[in-house]
Formats: structure tokens, sequence, C-alpha cells
């Protein structure tokens, strides 16, 4: 490298950097000439090329999250180099809207959690549970141990009085989709942006949240590679409900209690009938992931398989997923394509039409008589006899299952394709293209020998249906990336389309001569062409877009003064016709990064300390189409003149001044980091309003031509505390343990129900229902009130003769006969969704051996126990009932007043659940062709303390009326799983 004149002559380096963790290419690594300021940085595939560098110069490569490296030039000229993760450092990069961010220039609320913090994926019922207990602020569910079963996720309280989709927005990979979209198996991060600012950039779809997943892409430059696990699992209930006995029956019947004659006397047997209808069920999953490559073309293939078994017969769930994912790059990396296509088929028995497994079934095993036979000596599962086909309500648990059955069957697929441009160092032009499509058969069919078919007379039933789904999305961006000397600027404007299409259709017949083709051949069937009960036929259609323009500016100075702003403006088929079916949402956020500035440099202990101060606005649209102009609908048939006839009648009052709902969404953060990042975390506070709720209003008629208009009045707000702290507590060569606590709060309350315009007839309105036959409301929502509040009857005490003392509203005690029963003595007995949710999540490595326990709880809230409301009440005779009936009540007598919804089945539901337990071991390489190996078990809902007498407290927290255990509710489970991991 020296010239004839004796002076070094420059050259050009190349290179790749890639990372020590999974050999990945770093796409904007650093590459300078210490010392000076020349400088490149990498392109996607980690490729770099540097010009003027002389022999002896000391080359510093640098990526964010990763120990920084430096390299002396000798006569090479290609110079590769491997960076090593930095565990200590803050600087990793999270996964924001229509892109990633450093973590250090984040503005906004938002939790990121990378596949290591994941609960076990294998125990897994959808994305969401991975996550669940991991994320302050965000509330995830799983209350029903059906294997069809997904999770419920509330983030940050109630937005709407409708009871329209709360759910937060769920983008995989850039493209909208929801938590069973992938298997669990298949993601590598989840971001879950909390406050306003950060989800303005997602408009009307961000109105409730939103949560990035990211899936295990292709990248970088592999040998082929390929990953297996397997999984078996069972599971149990976590707890059941104490029933009465065989004896207890047998002594109520000597005691006279109970009838002597019919279904409830005492018939001689002892049958378990939660028993008779459950299994010890088996399932397992497995899932193979395919890489390879290089650092041109590269790809990733996936094919996982899950075939789950729930408790009660005929419950069960097949699911097939593949995905792939394929990268290619050209004209010196400047262009990448990337491809993916994705598709999952489902499969599942159903025993409820249009459902899964049919909770009423599960209502019988618990009311059937324990001394009655499985099946009686003639063959029948209901006695004629007895009166068991004639009694209310009261069916024999196995015999429907048996006499029923049917299949649901879906396939989704998913293509979508990314193109990067990059023109000139800096800019990046995209766009993103996806189709989505979801099919959808179902048939159901129950025998003549169903219990409702011999009791209905219809001779059979069968219910055939279709759902076909279709989601096409287009969106075009353009960023531009610059630093000028200490100012960071990146600019990013899109544009969005989305159109989204529903097609469903349905039918039901009954009268069939034979059950030898179940459900395949519905038109076998008489009773449709005779108009008979439980037939019908239908058909819907709808169609919506949503067209967007979008743009986001991300400045930081000196890496410790930072902005962002950005604005989405956008237009939503629904408001058609509306005065102005725009909506404009606008976001702000800033953060001052405390701990760069000089006076902090003598305070040791704090290595990160950024204040964060965000406000955005986001918008719903009215979840009806054309909801701002008059609509006429066919009214129900009628017989006129020797022919049946249908006639137009107005069905909906026009409404120009519809508009977008708002969401104005206040969030103060803290970021932290103490003691060399010994402990780190974040607190944040946030105060959402909700303007402009849509609400359907009374209106008189005429002028109106229906008597309800819908309109934009109502208003709610939400606010609360969210606080997470992470500790690394031992960090040794052979001993590891992270520990992490999150904490929050959430306050619901409804503001605004009327305005000049439009009158609510009272400032609340009821909601809830307790179902037959006790048929009351159970909540009321009340301008000034918390959402979530039950509304019955307070009792206080029972009289000698075991009936019911009230506390009316005015605070006056009554007897049984003087307390009137209607809502102007109802009160507030308690409310449905808890005060305060807390986590403690823990991972322990030993050597070889891994240990992570996830523990969370709810707190300050109230059930209303819908088992103890209709089978503890010593009246019931026809029935069983829990044991606890035979318990005095109040700690006095029995109860004799009949079964009505009060105060006395509303418990306290505070609860603490040791929930996901694992203990894993490392085999490490095992001979020539095994790269890694892993053996691990866990255990999931593991343990339970709670004063709750049902038997989970984490019941629906969900829209308006939370907070109820219902009896129909499969119960949950406690799952059993033994797993491996293997790479070749």
């Amino acid at each position: 490298m020296v010239s004839a004149y004796g002076m070094q002559a420059q050259t050009t380096i190349t290179g790749t950097i890639i990372s020590g963790e999974d050999d990945s290419p770093l796409p904007g690594a650093s590459v300078m000439i210490k010392g000076t300021s020349t400088g490149t940085s990498t392109d996607f595939d980690g490729n770099y090329s540097l010009s003027g560098v002389n022999q002896g110069d000391v080359l510093e490569f640098s990526y964010v999250g990763f120990i920084t490296k430096e390299i002396t030039v000798g006569t090479e000229t290609v110079i590769s180099v491997t960076l090593e993760v930095d565990a200590t450092t803050l600087d990793d990069v999270v996964v924001v809207g229509y892109g990633t961010q450093k973590k250090e220039q984040v503005t906004s609320s938002v939790a990121s959690v990378s596949s290591e913090e994941f609960v076990t994926p294998a125990g897994s019922s959808d994305v969401g549970s991975l996550i669940q207990g991991k994320v302050a602020g965000v509330s995830i569910v799983q209350n029903s141990g059906d294997p069809t079963a997904g999770t419920q996720v509330r983030l940050r309280g109630t937005s709407t009085l409708l009871g329209t989709n709360t759910s937060p927005l769920v983008i995989i990979d850039g493209v909208p989709g929801d938590f069973n979209t992938v298997a669990p198996q298949d993601i590598e991060s989840i971001s879950v942006l909390k406050d306003g600012s950060a989800a303005a950039m997602y408009g009307t779809r961000g109105t409730n949240g939103v949560i990035l997943v990211t899936t295990k892409r292709a990248s970088g430059s592999y040998d082929s590679k390929v990953t297996y696990s397997a999984s078996v699992s069972t599971q149990e209930f976590v707890r059941t409900l104490d029933m009465l006995s065989a004896q207890d029956y047998r002594d109520q019947v000597a005691a006279g209690t109970r009838p002597i004659a019919g279904a409830a006397s005492d018939l001689g047997y002892d049958t378990d009938w939660l028993d008779v209808i459950t299994r010890t069920p088996i399932s397992h999953t497995h899932n193979v992931t395919f890489r390879g490559g290089d650092f041109k073309t590269n790809y990733l293939a996936t094919v996982n398989v899950r075939e789950l078994e729930g408790m009660f017969l005929k419950s069960d769930n097949k699911i097939l997923t593949g995905r792939v994912d394929i990268n290619h790059s050209m004209f010196d990396d400047k262009l990448r394509f990337n491809f993916g296509y994705l598709v999952r088929g489902r499969n599942f028995t159903t025993t409820a039409d249009g459902g899964s497994f049919n909770g009423y079934t599960y209502r019988q095993a618990l009311i059937r008589n324990p001394t009655s036979p499985v099946r009686h000596e003639d063959g029948s599962w209901d006695s004629n006899e007895l009166g068991e086909v004639g009694n209310f309500n009261y069916e024999n648990p196995l015999g429907r299952i048996k006499e029923s059955d049917g299949r649901n069957k879906s396939n989704f697929t998913r293509l979508n394709s990314r193109i990067d441009y990059n023109p000139f160092d800096g800019l990046k032009l995209s766009a993103l293209l996806s189709l989505s499509r979801y099919n959808e058969t179902r048939g159901y069919y129950e025998t003549k020998n169903h219990i409702s078919n011999i009791r209905d007379g219809v001779n059979g039933y069968v219910s055939n249906g279709t759902l076909e789904t279709e989601d096409k999305l287009m969106e075009l961006t353009a960023q531009y990336s610059k630093t000028l000397g200490e100012h960071d600027f990146t600019v990013l404007g899109g544009y969005s389309y989305q159109s989204f299409y529903n097609h469903n259709y349905w039918m039901s017949n009954t009268d069939f001569q034979t059950d030898i083709f179940g459900f395949d051949n519905i038109g076998l069937g008489l009773g449709l062409a005779e108009n008979k009960a439980r037939t019908g036929i239908g058909s819907f259609t709808s169609m919506t877009n949503l067209i967007s323009f979008f743009g986001r500016l991300n400045y930081a100075y000196k890496d410790k003064y930072l902005l962002q702003a950005s604005l989405r403006y956008e237009a939503a088929s629904q408001l058609y016709k509306t005065e102005d079916p725009w909506g404009a949402f606008p976001a702000i956020s800033a953060g001052w990064r405390i701990s760069e500035e000089d006076f902090m440099k003598s305070v040791k202990f704090i290595s990160d300390l950024k204040v964060r101060v965000g406000y955005g606005v986001t918008g719903t649209p009215n979840s009806d189409g054309f909801g701002a102009v008059a609509l006429l609908g066919y009214s129900d048939p009628f017989y006129y003149d020797g022919n049946w006839i249908r006639t137009l009648t107005p069905t909906q009052n026009p409404n120009p001044y519809l508009k977008w709902e708002e969401k104005h969404e206040t969030n103060i953060g803290l970021d932290f980091g103490l003691f060399d990042n010994f402990i780190t975390g974040n607190i944040d506070y946030y105060q959402r309003n909700i303007k402009d709720l849509l609400y359907d209003y009374q209106v008189p008629v005429p002028p109106n031509f229906v008597s309800t208009t819908r309109a934009n009045v109502g208003e709610i707000s939400n606010s609360g505390l969210e606080v997470l702290i992470n500790v690394n507590a031992i960090q040794t060569e052979d001993f590891e343990w992270t520990t992490s606590v999150n904490f929050s709060t959430n306050k619901s309350k409804l503001e605004q129900l009327s305005n000049d315009l439009y009158q609510a007839q009272q400032d609340y309105f009821y909601t809830g229902a307790t179902g037959e036959p006790i048929q009351q409301t159970t909540h009321i929502v009340q301008v000034g009130q918390p959402i979530g509040n039950f509304y019955g009857f307070k009792v206080v005490d029972v009289d000698d003769e075991g009936r019911w003392i009230y506390e009316d509203a005015d605070g006056t005690l009554k007897n049984y006969d003087e307390f009137g029963r209607g809502y102007e003595n109802m009160q507030v007995l308690g409310n449905g969704l808890p005060n305060y949710y807390a986590g403690w999540n823990n991972s322990f490595k030993y050597k070889n051996f891994d240990l992570s326990v996830t523990m969370r709880g709810a707190f300050d809230y109230q059930i209303i126990n819908y088992n103890r409301m209709y089978l503890e009440n010593p009246t019931l005779t026809q029935y069983n009932r829990l044991a606890s009936s035979k318990e005095p009540v109040f700690g006095k007598t029995q109860l004799t007043s009949p079964q009505e919804f009060n105060s006395y089945y509303v418990e306290d539901g505070d609860f603490w659940k040791i929930d996901n337990i694992t203990l894993g071991y490392n085999l490490g390489e095992l001979g020539k062709y095994i790269s890694s190996a892993r053996v691990y078990v866990t255990t999931s809902n593991t343990f339970l303390i709670t004063g709750y007498k049902g038997i989970d407290p984490e019941v629906n927290f969900g829209g308006l009326s939370p907070g109820v255990d219902s009896r129909d509710t499969y119960p949950t489970t406690r799952n059993f799983t033994l797993g491996f991991d293997v790479s070749f």
C-alpha cells in the first residue's frame, strides 16, 4: 500500500457486519475511521464499502445494542466483523408504527417483549397468551377452557357505548391480523403501542391500542438449518363446583325436602355427571422451521401442527399452519424484495349450532339428578314416565353430546409482499401489498333422539353455514433519515388503502326421515318447505374501505432532546354521505434524557433517566354502514289477497352530522436505569377522554321515520398508572436470576350521555342480563359513575322464616312482603372491573438448567356468581344444587325466598395466580448433526389464591357488563406439558 513516491496509497475496504447472537446481518451498522469523521453504514444485508482508508487506520464497528469493536487495517481489503450483544445497554431497537426506533429515542408509551421473555409457546392458546402478565396496563384473560377459545385483551379501559369490538389492533409483520393468525411458536417479538401518541399513526384502527407482532423472519447468511420442537400435554379443571351427592339426594328425599316421584326423586343410582361427560385429554403440538440462503437470497419456512383435546367429550381443535418468508436483494442491494405466504387450516367438532362446545350441556351436568342412570333401561336418555322430557331446562348431558354432531372447517390464506428501494443513502421507498382471505364452512346436526327434537317434535334438526372474508391492503411509504452534526432527523410519509369484504350464508331445516346423512344433506328435511319452527335461511354481505394519508417527524438533538410529531388523515366508507367523512388524527410527544446532561454526571447510581410527554388523537367510525342516510328495509312476510308479500318500511333516520368518535389521550412517562442498569423500568400516567361517542337516542315519530337516531354525543374517560420494574438480580458465570414486577390501575367513567340536540331519557341506562328464569338486568351505566357497576337489590339478612330482609334505596330495612322489587329500589352492589392489576415474572438459570415462573393478579373488584345465584337456593327441588345450599344464610336459617339477583351473590374477585412454571434443561450439542437440544416441562394456570367461591375469578372483563361468572362458561383448566426443542 506504499506508492512509488513513498506515500501510503488509500484503498477501499469492504465487508459484512453480522450479529454474534444469531448470525443475522446488521443493517445500518456504523463503520468509522477512528479519530475522523469519515465513515459509512451497512446496507440491508449488513454489507459496507468504505474508501479513503490507509494502512494502520483503526476502524470502529458499532451498532445499537452491541459492543463496539476496533480493528487496525493491515494489507487486507476485506474485513468482516461479528458484533456481540451488549447485555447491559439500553440502546436496543423497538418496533413502532411503520418501522423501528432506538429505544433511547422513543417518546411514547411502548412496551416490547422478546421471545426470550415469552411464556412457553407450546402451552399457549394463541399469541396473546405469550405476554400474559408481562405488560403493565394490558389485561390478557383466558376465561374458558375450550380448546377453540382465545384470549381476551383489554388495554387501558373501556372505549365505546355500543359494544362493538374494543380489542387492540393486531399488526403482524405490517399486516392487520389477530392472535390466531400465526402459531405462538413462530413469534420473534411483540410490541404494544399503549398511548395515543404511539397509536395515532394507525388512526381509526389504533383507537384501542396497537399490538405489533414480529414473526421469525428470513435474514442473513445461513447454512441450511432445521429446528424441530414437539410437546405433549394434558389438563384438568382448575376447580369444580361442589354439588350435592347421590347420598345427599337420598337424605333429602327421606327428609321430605325432595319430591318422592318424578325426575327429582331417588332413582337408585350414583352418577357423577361431570365425570360422565369429561375425559383425560391428550394434546400435542409440532413445529418445524427450515432456513437457509445467503445475504442476497434467503428463506425461512415453518410448519406448525396443533391437535388439541378439551376436557369435555367432543371438544377439540386441530390447527395446521404453514408460512414461508423469502428475501432477495439486487442492484447492489438498493432494491430488496420480501415475499410472504401464510396458510392456516382449522377443524373442530361442534355440539352447538354455530359454536364449538355447547356450554348449556355443562349446565345440565351440574343440575342433573345424581341418583339417575346414565341411560334408562329402555335405551332412552330422558324418560317420559319420570317427566324428564317435559321438565323445563332439564336434559341428559351425555345424550345432548351423543345425539348432536357438527364440524367447523376454515381456511385462512395471506399473501404479502414488501418492496424496499434505497436510491441513495438515507432514503427508503417502500410498498407493502397484502391479500388475506378467510373461508369457513360449518354444519351441525341434532338427531331424532336429541332431547330438543323429542320435546319439540321437530324430528331432527340441521344447520349449515358459510363465511367468506377478504381483506386487501396497500401501503406506500417514503422515509428519509439524516444526521447533521448533533441533529438526527427521520421523516416518514405514506398512503394507505384497505378494503374489507364479508359475506355469510346460513340455512336451517327440520323434519328428516333419517339420521344417516347428518348435516350433509340438508335438503332432505321437510321443515323449511312447511315453514316449521327452527327453520330459516338468510345471507348477508358488507363491504367497507379506509383511505389514509399519514406523516411523521422524529427529531433528536444531541440524543437527549427528543421530539416526535405525526398526523393521519383518513376517510371511512361507513361515514359516506356525512358532512365530513374525513378525520384528522394528530399526535405529538417529546422526551428529555436527563441522564445525558452534564449536571447528572456526578449522580453515579443513575444510569439512564428519560422523561416523556405525549398527546394523541385516534378515531372510530360508525360500526354500521350508511349511517348518515335514511334507509328502507323489508318487513316480515304477511298474507294478503292470496299471496305472501313483504313491504318496504323505514329502518333508519338520516343523520348527515355523524362523525368520528375521537379518543384524546395524554401520557406522561419516566424511563429509568439505576446502578449500571441493575434496575430498569418505566412509569406511565395516562388520561383518556373518548368524545363524540355514538349512542342510539329516542326521537319522536313523526317527524322522524323511526323512533331512534344514532348520534355522536357521549363521552367516557379512562385514567390510570402503570409501573414496570426489571431487576438483573444475580448475574454470575453459573447462576442468573432476573425478575420483573408490573403494576397498573384503571378507572373508567361515563362523563356525558346528552347534549343540547339529543337528550337521553335518563342520565343512565341498564345493561346485562341474568337469563332465565330470573330475568333481571345486572348493570347500570350512569353519568358520573364508573363503568361496570352492578345494579340490583341489596339484602342484609333473613327473617326467622328464611326470607330476605332488604335495604331499600333510602337505607330503610324492609321485610320480604314490604319491599318493592322495582328499579327504584335497586342500588349499586359492586363493580366488575378490577381497579388494580399486578404481575411478577422470574427467570432463573443454573448451568444448563433454566426455570421461569410467571405470576399475576387482579384486585379490588367484584363478581356476580351465577352458579350460586341459580344453584344455591334450597327452594330449587327439581334440580341438583350446590352443597352450600344446605348451609344457613347469614348464619341463621335456610333460605326460603325464590331465586333472584341480589347482593348476596356478589363476591370479591381478588386473586393471585402462580400461572406458568417452566423447568428446562439444555443438552447442548449431541453428536455430529444436532447443534442444540432442550427438554422442558411446564404447567399453566398452576396455582390459584382467592377467596372467590366460584371456579375461576378471571371472568369476562369486556364490554359494559363485566364481572359476570356465567353458568354456561366452559371451566378453565390447568395444563401440564412435556416438550423438547432440537436444532440440526
